[in-house]
C-alpha cells in the first residue's frame, strides 16, 4: 500500500484498507497493529491515534468486510424477481464469497454483530433490509423475517464452516449437498408462511 504522503494525513479508512490487504495476502494472523503499521510504513503508535486497540482494529475490519459482502449480495440479486432464484442466488453468493475470500470471511464471521452496539447497527439494518427484499414475495411479518434470516444464515454459514474445516469428505459432491439444502430451505420457508 505504501506510506501516506504525511503521517498526519493517515485516516482510519487507510488503516482499515491496509489491514484488509494484510489479511488477504497473509491470512487472519496478519490482522494486528504492528503488521498493519509495517504495511503503511509507519510506527504502531500512529495507528493508535485512529484506532483504540488491536481488538478495535479487528472489529472495524470485520464491519468493513460485512459492508463489502452486503454490497456483493445486493449486486447479485439486481433484476431478479423469482423467489426461488433469489434465495438460490443469495445462498451461492454467500458461499462464493467465503470460497473466494476465505480469510476475509473468517474475520467477518468471527465478530458477533450486536444490535446494542452503535457501530454494528447500520450493518445489522442493512442485513435486515437485504433480507426483507429477498423475502418480500412471502409477505412475512417482522418476526417471520427474523426467524427466516436466522434459519438461512445458520444453514449457509454452517455449511461453509463445515466445508472450510474439511469435514465434508464423503460422496456425493458438496455442490449437490448444498443445492439440496437450498431446495429444502425454500420448502421450509414456504412452510413458515403457512
Amino acid at each position: 500500500m505504501g506510506r501516506p504522503i504525511k503521517e498526519k494525513s493517515l485516516t482510519r479508512c487507510d488503516i482499515i484498507e491496509a489491514a484488509i490487504v494484510c489479511v488477504e495476502t497473509e491470512g487472519e494472523v496478519a490482522l494486528g497493529v504492528n503488521r498493519v503499521a509495517r504495511e503503511l510504513g509507519i510506527t504502531p503508535p500512529s495507528i493508535y491515534k485512529h484506532v483504540e486497540s488491536g481488538a478495535a482494529l479487528r472489529r472495524l475490519v470485520a464491519l468493513e468486510i460485512w459492508q463489502r459482502f452486503l454490497t456483493v449480495c445486493c449486486q447479485s440479486i439486481e433484476g431478479i424477481s423469482d423467489t426461488s432464484v433469489l434465495l438460490k442466488t443469495v445462498a451461492h453468493t454467500a458461499r462464493d464469497f467465503a470460497r473466494s475470500r476465505p480469510e476475509l470471511y473468517r474475520v467477518m464471521t468471527a465478530i458477533p454483530l450486536q444490535p446494542t452496539e452503535p457501530d454494528c447497527d447500520s450493518i445489522i439494518q442493512s442485513i435486515v433490509t437485504f433480507y426483507r427484499r429477498v423475502l418480500q414475495p412471502y409477505k412475512f411479518t417482522e418476526s417471520e423475517t427474523i426467524h427466516t434470516m436466522r434459519m438461512l444464515n445458520a444453514a449457509f454459514y454452517g455449511f461453509v464452516a463445515t466445508e472450510q474445516a474439511g469435514l465434508l469428505t464423503l460422496e456425493p459432491s458438496t455442490e449437490e449437498s448444498y443445492d439440496l439444502m437450498i431446495n429444502a430451505l425454500i420448502q421450509s420457508i414456504q412452510y413458515i408462511r403457512q
